[in-house]
């Protein structure tokens, strides 16, 4: 048998060269287009690449019909023989090659064996081969790489934290504390889980951190409204639940106290905020006055000076407009023993407590009160707020029922509910 490659510019010059070199019983093996010449396989003139053969000791074939056009023409069969040298040579480049050259067309008397696609050379095969296992190589050094990260943060917390205490910090800033506080809280803790003589384990970790979140939580003073306080104000953004709470406290001041309790609404922005106030009044047996202008405060607290206590429920209008903080502040200027109550939801963002807060500090606030704490399972904004502001923690409310839905701070529950682990 013998292979011939050809390059040549055209399939007749093709057909034309292996008629002459290999007879008219040659058969095409393959064709494909190339380029050759040029610089770096650039510029290349495009060739055509002709692989044929011819079996000079194969059985004579029988010819075609005239009218079967050439390209249509059936494949001739050929001996075991023939095709396993055809592949021998194929795959061992056992082919000799023809000088190009340029001819007129020309065609084979004999009808050609249709293209045979050779088989996958070792090169194909080995390329695969070498770029599956660079991409396990590449999948492993990546896998490598997350876990030497892994690794170097775990080595950064155990350089600050023992262990036990470490394992807390993911759980406190998902809690959303503040990284610099969360740092702060269980450096303080480490010092003393290391100063215990006893043996370190984690339950005790575990108390170490909760001590230090009560550190935080704990008003020293008093909770909740004193014997003593004439007036208490309600300030805070809408939508918070103050007139809400407002009802609630003094249910508790009249029901649990025997206290005699008024009321005074500065909110006249909103009628739905009046006739609520109203509402609870009545039910309460409680007076109310409503005040349209700082000028008609001395006259609502001359119709109740027979009250114990009084209580202020302000407009929770836009705490970034200035005139109404002016005139928040001039409602809040009275005599006697007073104290200022923040009102905040626990559903809002910390980024806007803090300025809300930052703007109500002004009016020399004494304690915060946090309501819809059964609407969220992070209580991280407490730590946050009671760190950043001189602030007293003082009530929690947890839903809408008048009385029973508010409660004072249970400092101990509370940082259990901040160590707790999230599902």
């Amino acid at each position: 048998m013998r292979v011939k490659r050809y390059v040549v510019d055209s399939m007749p010059d093709a057909l034309q060269k292996i008629r002459a070199d290999l007879g008219k019983d040659a058969v095409i093996l393959n064709t494909k287009e190339i380029r050759s010449g040029g610089f770096l396989g650039l510029f290349g003139k495009k060739k055509i690449e002709v692989i044929a053969a011819t079996d000079s000791g194969g059985q004579k074939q029988p010819a075609p019909s005239p009218t079967v056009p050439l390209r249509q023409a059936a494949a001739v069969p050929a001996t075991p023989s023939f095709v396993s040298q055809m592949q021998e040579a194929l795959i061992h480049g056992g082919m000799k090659e023809a000088a190009p050259a340029s001819a007129s067309v020309a065609m084979l008397d004999t009808p050609i064996l249709p293209p045979v696609v050779p088989p996958v050379s070792q090169a194909v095969q080995q390329a695969g081969r070498h770029q599956a296992r660079e991409d396990i190589l590449l999948d492993e050094i990546k896998q490598m790489k997350e876990m030497f990260a892994k690794l170097a943060t775990g080595v950064q917390l155990a350089a600050k934290y023992p262990e036990p205490v470490a394992k807390f910090e993911k759980q406190l800033l998902d809690q959303g504390i503040s990284a610099d506080i969360v740092e702060r809280l269980l450096l303080q803790a480490t010092e003393q889980f290391e100063s215990e003589t006893s043996p370190k384990t984690e339950p005790f970790a575990y108390e170490a951190v909760k001590q230090q979140l009560k550190a935080i939580l704990h008003n020293p003073n008093r909770k909740g409204i004193a014997e003593d306080t004439r007036i208490a104000h309600f300030v805070g953004p809408t939508g918070v639940g103050k007139t809400t709470t407002i009802a609630k406290l003094a249910a508790e001041q009249v029901l649990k106290y025997n206290r005699k309790v008024g009321f005074i609404t500065s909110d006249t922005y909103r009628i739905a905020a009046v006739e609520q106030l109203k509402t609870y009044a009545t039910i309460l047996n409680i007076p109310l006055e409503v005040v349209f202008s700082p000028q008609e405060l001395a006259r609502a607290y001359e119709q109740l000076k027979h009250c114990d206590v009084i209580f202020m429920d302000t407009a929770g209008r836009n705490f970034r407009n200035q005139m109404y903080v002016s005139e928040l502040n001039s409602l809040l200027q009275t005599k006697g023993r007073s104290e200022t109550y923040l009102v905040l939801s626990l559903t809002s963002k910390y980024s806007d407590m803090k300025a809300i807060t930052e703007n109500f500090a002004k009016f020399q606030l004494d304690q915060v009160i946090f309501t819809k704490f059964d609407e969220t399972d992070s209580y991280g904004s407490i730590i946050n707020l009671l760190y950043d502001f001189p602030l007293q923690l003082s009530y929690l409310t947890n839903g809408q029922n008048v009385p029973e839905d508010i409660s004072l701070t249970e400092e101990d529950r509370l940082a259990e509910l901040l160590l707790e682990e999230r599902s």
